[in-house]
Formats: structure tokens, sequence, C-alpha cells
């Protein structure tokens, strides 16, 4: 597992367990007895440790190589999931992936940002960082939710939307919008989850949903602390402190009323247990399109309209 800064201690006392298994101790220790105790103090630890992270520790946990990404999502909780490849005007985006399949016996389109396990998934993903075909990708999934009746699924993953020169050539700033758009224009419901980085336009483009839940870990910011750093202070050295400052934790953004809910992450974060994870956010998923669940078209972009309308009024 690759290790978090603050997460060392936790992880050393871990790596002692493992070596006390193998160890025959002769009879002259009870093995048994002793990894117990080191097992609870561990546990006790990893409490300590994820009951009081800040909100710079709460990025290292979001941005966690593994965490379960949308691909996991896909095998564990969609069935019969077809892929839909491009935007039928310049190429297929690897980085934002979508389609239609079940989601526990309900039809449904499901799109979400790749980022990769290693560094080829990586590479071919482009780290989850979407191109303007991609977001185009993401309007014609949107129509054919509409045309069919579907409900959308999404999972949001990302740094943000991909900055080379190549994308703005092509207009990510329009396929943004334009993407924006289609999710408040659609008459079927809508379901966002943040599960790792929700990133500025590049989250909002498929995260402009009836209902925004975020994992506990998970951020959701206008920019990255990095960049933010680098605008405010010249360097990224202060990303600690911006972090503090964008709000950028589920916490606050439940506190702001900007999204619906928290879903709960296993003790020690998602990527000490995928599955778990998985589970809790298709719960979630499964609660919200019941409470929306039937639907009225017109219904449900007023309420959507009121939503966001809503967004930064409640101080």
């Amino acid at each position: 597992m690759s290790q978090l800064d603050f997460e060392k201690p936790i992880l050393e006392l871990e790596g002692k367990i493992s070596e006390l298994r193998h160890v025959d101790s002769g009879g002259t220790i009870n093995i048994a007895e002793e990894i117990s105790r080191m097992q609870s103090k561990a546990e006790r630890l990893l409490k300590q440790t994820y009951g009081k992270l800040t909100a710079e520790q709460k990025v290292q946990v979001a941005r966690h190589q593994e965490r379960p990404h949308f691909l996991d999502y896909i095998r564990e909780i969609i069935d019969d999931f077809m892929p839909l490849a491009g935007d039928r005007r310049f190429a297929e985006d690897h980085a934002l992936i979508g389609g239609l399949g079940k989601f526990r016996g309900q039809s449904c389109i499901i799109m979400g940002h790749e980022k990769g396990h290693d560094t080829d998934s990586r590479i071919k993903h482009n780290f989850g960082m979407a191109r303007p075909e991609g977001y185009r990708k993401a309007q014609r999934l949107l129509a054919l939710a509409q045309q069919f009746n579907l409900p959308v699924i999404s999972l949001v993953d990302t740094a943000g939307a991909y900055p080379g020169v190549g994308a703005e050539e092509r207009g990510q700033s329009e396929a943004i919008a334009r993407s924006i758009e289609s999710c408040l224009r659609c008459t079927v419901p809508i379901i966002s989850v943040i599960i790792g980085e929700g990133g500025s336009g590049g989250a909002i483009a498929i995260a402009t949903a009836d209902r925004v839940y975020m994992l506990e870990h998970s951020i959701y910011s206008v920019i990255s602390p990095e960049g933010c750093a680098s605008i405010l202070w010249k360097t990224a050295d202060y990303a600690k402190e911006a972090a503090a400052a964008l709000k950028l934790t589920a916490q606050d953004l439940l506190q702001f009323k900007l999204i619906d809910g928290i879903i709960e992450e296993p003790m020690g974060g998602a990527h000490r247990n995928r599955p778990d994870t998985i589970l809790n956010v298709a719960n979630q998923i499964e609660k919200a399109l019941k409470e929306l669940t039937p639907w009225n078209p017109e219904s449900i972009i007023q309420k959507r309209r009121e939503k966001f309308l809503q967004a930064g009024r409640h101080f």
C-alpha cells in the first residue's frame, strides 16, 4: 500500500503484526495474544488519526492511488455495461467513460472520470483529466438518457479538465459549459457522487445533479490547493494553507449546503477497504433513486434549477 506521511506509525505497526504472524516463538511467548494486543493498538491509532484529519491530509487521502476508481465501481455495481465511445466530432476521450448498464435491476446511463491504477493506465486515461471530446461525449450520454427516459449516475474523480493547448483550441470551456447546461436541462434524475477529487469545472460538468454526495474523505473545490497557492502566494509551497482556506472537504460542503450528503468510508479510508466503500456508495445511489422515482420532467428541471439558484444563499 502506498504510504501517506501521517499514516507511517500505523503502517509500521501493521508491518510488525504481519511479521509476527510468520514467527515461530517455540512456545516461549503467546504470539496470538501479542498480535491481538498490537491489532487493538493499530485500530485505536487508526481511529484517532482519521478522526481528526486536516484539510491537507484529506487531499492526500482523496488522491490515494488505491482508492476505488470509476471502473472498479462499474465492475462491482453495474451489470451489462455497454460503453459509448467518441463525441462524433473529434475523438474518443479515455478520461471520461460512460455508457448504458443496469444498476440493481434499473437500466441507467452511468459516466465518470477514470484515473487509472498504474503508470500505463494513468497515461491512457490522462490521469482522469478529460478533454473537450470527453465532455461532448457526456452531452451525448445525457441526450440518450432523455431519449430513453433513463436516470443518470455520475462518479466524479478528477483534478480538473485537461488544460493543454490542444484542449483549449478545441473549445474546452465551451464543452464544459454545454455539459453543465445539458445537466440542468436534462428531464431525468441525475445522481452524482464525488468518489475522490472533484476539481473545478471538470467536476461540475457532470455533477450538476439532483443529488450530489461525497465520500467522507473526498474533496470538491474550485481549484486545486497547489493551483490556488501558486496564484495567491506565487508558489505551491503554501498548498497546506490553501487547502484549509478553500473549505474543500465533504464536511465543509455539507455545512454550506452545497451537497446533499456524506457517504461514510470504512475506517482508514476507501483505499483500505474498497468493497465496503463501493457498497456504501451503491446503497446511497439506490436510496436517492427511490426518492426521485417516479419523476416528472417539468418538475425535476424546476427543482434542479431551484437547488442551484439557492447555492451560496444560506449565509
